[in-house]
């Protein structure tokens, strides 16, 4: 097998940032800056840095702790063993919450994120919850999607682990579900390169999987809805607070003796073979650029540093690396070759909620300014005509 070749290229790129053409639906305005700078901008001024942002966060941390006033744990955060959710819950700990922490075991995870979510946990003093996921079910889900010839590669982890964490919530009366996602180091990601509901999971398994799914959820619109109504809130915790990529790191590692596992979410196997083969392969999609782009406008690196690094391979492995992967997807490498091959389809090619969910606008905006429907959906959903 020959690994095929990585190219960087645009017809035209931001001329603030990194985000390009080969993204559908951006787009520029007269000076050149793209949509996502537009969506970055509107973020600060909803979670602005300033003098007021202690005593913003402080009324939120307050409302957490009275809500959960009685019960064993006030809040849940997500933890993967990365940097982004290490320090999420390094700072809800610090901030007098007591939170559960809530890890979903999907079989790809790295050594290093195992080591980092532990020793996170035991210093902290916080308890872990682990859902483990059955490997013949979840690899099946994961097959069903590279059938599926979508970019959505990572959306059956990412919809479980929501599915996951709203089910645990729910079970602990918890109220408050707390995400690592920083705007100022992760950006958005374009809704062409992601997209995920739990009818667009199911279809695209019932298509093209073979095996039912016991051991983990996966939830469907009226779970998501009955959930809303009981009243349980995701909050990003990060917008309210400096992030600094190069300071956080050193801190994580001082302070929780946390490791690096490489690129930006290669704490699972599977999304650094994803994300750094297939995608930049088959799809001409690179993620770099959304965190490149966010660190751009956030100070944190220079533009010309970033176009630099993009004109690297990022997938580093190696035919070694290749080859594993597709042996624990239990395919061979001529399967594995034909399914690059397939002409490329998008979530629109397939059943799901996106044509309801642009229809309701004014109640998901609604629910957005009730704190209960996580804000990227406005910015993923709505800005953008597909």
């Amino acid at each position: 097998m020959i690994i095929k070749p990585y190219k960087y290229n645009y017809t035209k790129i931001c001329s603030r940032c990194v985000m390009d053409d080969t993204v559908p639906g951006i787009t520029f305005d007269e000076q050149g800056i793209c949509t996502f700078c537009k969506i970055h901008d509107e973020l600060e001024k909803k979670y602005p840095l300033n003098d007021e942002t202690p005593r913003r966060l402080q009324e939120l941390i307050n409302k957490i702790k009275k809500d959960g006033k009685g019960k064993k744990y006030d809040c849940i955060v997500g933890v993967s063993g990365g940097r982004d959710s290490t320090f999420t819950l390094y700072n809800a700990v610090k901030l007098g919450l007591r939170p559960l922490a809530v890890h979903f075991d999907n079989g790809w995870n790295s050594e290093i994120a195992v080591q980092n979510i532990k020793n996170a946990c035991d210093k902290l003093k916080v308890d872990l919850y682990t859902v483990v996921a059955d490997w013949e079910e979840f690899k099946d889900l994961q097959i069903s999607f590279l059938k599926a010839a979508v970019p959505d590669g990572e959306v059956p982890t990412d919809w479980v682990i929501t599915s996951v964490l709203y089910k645990i919530a729910y079970k602990e009366r918890v109220k408050y579900l707390i995400g690592g996602h920083s705007f100022r180091t992760e950006g958005t990601t374009p809704l062409t390169w992601t997209y995920q509901d739990g009818r667009y999971v199911r279809s695209v398994h019932k298509l093209f999987g073979t095996k039912k799914v016991k051991s983990f959820p996966i939830m469907t619109l009226a779970q998501y809805i009955y959930y809303l109504l009981f009243g349980i809130k995701y909050i990003r915790l990060l917008y309210y607070i400096k992030y600094d990529a190069k300071e956080v790191l050193e801190l994580l590692q001082k302070e929780l003796n946390w490791k690096s596992y490489g690129d930006k979410h290669f704490e699972s196997t599977y999304t650094s073979f994803y994300q750094s083969y297939i995608l930049t392969r088959k799809f001409n999609i690179d993620k770099r650029k959304i965190h490149l782009s966010a660190l751009i406008r956030s100070g944190q690196i220079k533009r010309e540093t970033a176009i630099e690094t993009l004109k690297i391979d990022p997938f580093v492995g190696g035919l070694e690396l290749l080859e594993y992967n597709i042996k624990k997807l239990g395919l061979d490498l001529t399967t594995f070759e034909k399914l690059m091959e397939l002409p490329n389809k998008s979530f629109k090619d397939y059943p799901s909620y996106y044509s309801l969910i642009k229809k309701i606008k004014p109640i998901i905006t609604l629910g957005i300014n009730l704190g209960l429907i996580p804000e990227v959906i406005k910015y993923k959903y709505y800005y953008f005509d597909y």
